[in-house]
């Protein structure tokens, strides 16, 4: 039986503390500091204004309801001062440059916002006294590729042969190196790294990712066009990674030695499900539409990824809620209120906040 949500301690710890969200302006960050302001924190956010998925960030009215700053996670001298001004007690790590198929047309870039980002703002982490939990989101492929299906343990070989995978890796050893030289022994600030899977869900107009692309070519009533249909990814909705957040930020101000480390939030054993499957769902709970194949990758993409999450699920109290049918349908059923019935976005995207916590 999955375990509900005990929203009664989210609220009454997240209550009136005081948390920094980087890349708030992001996907994920968005949902992250919707979800903490309806928890009743006071967010504070870091985000870089050529940010091209900020959409949803400004469709929620993000930028008036939170503490928001435009600053390059790049910047060290700008975080520095920032967060010793703002003095967070939680700090969510969410700055990135997610896109792999961006990774190979910019590395440097992606190198300098996935690992220089984190070096900065660990670094200045090191500095505070302030800071009691931090969590560095990164990604299920800082792990080294085995070509095997089975899920990848947090005690396992990191890697990557492409530029996102390598940036992410260097993340983790980054956070590591870290916490074992400066903050083990001698700080009571809990760090830890989440390494969560390919997640979906309302409000990511990302380009070169599925149900983005897909739902645009539904949009424009075209054929969808994908490149690997058989390519097995354990897809989650977006609420399932940011409630481990939530679940692990809370452990770990409360015991940073116990909780400090690397944490997998990806989804339960077997429930892979490939990109052909995915768009004939997509096409499902949209109502109408048809694909075709047009095999045109020139960048690498491991086949097959599972992260395996016994770790998370027997000490944190967390574990996935959603089927990967229940994941695409809320998914689609965002976009589709969103885009074709003009639904306003904040009740939209709290409602699928509220009925997650309540499932």
């Amino acid at each position: 039986m999955v375990k509900k949500i005990d929203m009664k301690s989210y609220f009454n710890f997240y209550k009136n503390k005081k948390v920094l969200v980087t890349g708030s302006t992001g996907f994920k960050g968005a949902w992250l500091c919707l979800w903490l302001k309806m928890l009743g924190a006071k967010i504070y956010g870091i985000g870089y204004k050529p940010n091209n998925n900020k959409k949803l960030f400004n469709q929620l009215n993000l930028d008036k309801r939170i503490l928001f700053k435009n600053i390059d996670i790049r910047d060290y001298y700008k975080i520095n001062n920032y967060i010793k001004k703002i003095k967070p007690e939680i700090i969510f790590h969410l700055a990135a440059q997610p896109i792999i198929s961006k990774s190979y047309d910019e590395p440097k870039y992606t190198y300098e916002v996935n690992a220089l980002g984190t070096l900065n703002i660990i670094n200045t982490i090191k500095e505070a006294k302030f800071v009691k939990s931090a969590i560095f989101v990164t990604s299920d492929k800082c792990y080294e590729s085995n070509n095997s299906t089975v899920g990848f343990k947090e005690s396992d070989k990191l890697g990557g042969i492409d530029p996102y995978s390598g940036s992410k890796a260097t993340a983790e050893i980054i956070v590591r190196t870290y916490y074992e030289s400066f903050f083990k022994n001698k700080k009571k600030t809990g760090l830890a790294t989440a390494r969560a899977g390919n997640v979906i869900g309302g409000g990511d107009w990302s380009k070169d990712r599925l149900i983005p692309d897909a739902i645009r070519y539904l949009q424009k009533k075209k054929v969808i066009i994908i490149r690997n249909p058989n390519f097995n990814r354990p897809w989650q909705h977006v609420l399932e990674p940011l409630n481990g957040y939530l679940a692990l930020a809370i452990k770990l101000y409360k015991n940073p030695k116990k909780f400090s480390g690397a944490w997998n939030f990806g989804t339960e054993k077997n429930t892979i499900t490939s990109v052909g499957e995915i768009i004939e769902k997509i096409i499902k709970f949209w109502g109408h539409g048809k694909y075709k194949i047009q095999n045109n990758k020139k960048f690498y993409e491991q086949t097959n990824l599972q992260l395996n999450i016994l770790k998370s699920k027997n000490n944190l109290d967390w574990e996935p809620k959603l089927s990967i049918n229940e994941c695409v349908k809320t998914t689609v059923y965002w976009y589709k209120e969103v885009l074709i019935n003009k639904k306003n976005v904040n009740n939209i995207t709290e409602k699928q906040i509220k009925n997650y916590m309540n499932k």
